[in-house]
């Protein structure tokens, strides 16, 4: 396998930043006149794709970030119960009962004093604490994908008892008509 000059090694180094060629290429300190062609070239030499793919792997070791972390993460947060955080009567337990995945995964805690009357006479009369988590549909979404359950892909019914000059034919008639 060729060795990486030190720019190549640089290109590999920014493509792990965010994924993109192009950008990694100019971070790497490719022109950016014709950084598209370039990133390209780059990407298809099967010595840069394979230190790339050597560099995701060692960054998977050392974060231990895989496909199963993700799955994992995904199902923890699909199981997300409201019970976890909330008493009965609403009212939002201390904090440091709550498990890890929800301290983890909000999406937002909003806080907001309420207050009573103006001026002098203003009074605080409660907090209003507001909790976003994240988006249940998008996560179930991207367990489907993740699991290959298709849950969300679009059936199509397909007829191969004709045959193909039959359905250039039936191709045909429909172009005409259209």
């Amino acid at each position: 396998m060729a060795a990486l000059t030190t720019k190549q090694q640089a290109f590999v180094l920014e493509f792990l930043v965010d994924l993109n060629a192009s950008q990694a290429a100019i971070r790497a300190g490719y022109a950016r006149k014709g950084v598209n062609a370039a990133s390209y070239s780059l990407m298809q030499r099967p010595h840069i794709a394979a230190a790339i793919k050597a560099a995701m792997e060692a960054r998977s070791q050392r974060t231990k970030v895989d496909a199963d972390y993700v799955l994992n993460r995904l199902t923890e947060i699909d199981q997300m119960d409201l019970l976890d955080i909330l008493n009965d009567d609403m009212s939002f337990k201390p904090l440091s009962l709550w498990p890890k995945v929800w301290r983890q995964s909000l999406s937002a805690f909003d806080i907001a004093e309420m207050f009573e009357g103006s001026g002098k006479d203003r009074d605080m009369v409660g907090l209003m604490k507001k909790i976003k988590w994240p988006d249940k549909v998008k996560n179930l979404e991207l367990l489907g994908k993740h699991v290959n359950v298709n849950a969300f892909r679009d059936q199509v019914a397909v007829d191969v008892t004709l045959t193909l000059s039959e359905r250039m034919a039936k191709a045909r008639e429909r172009a005409s008509r259209g």
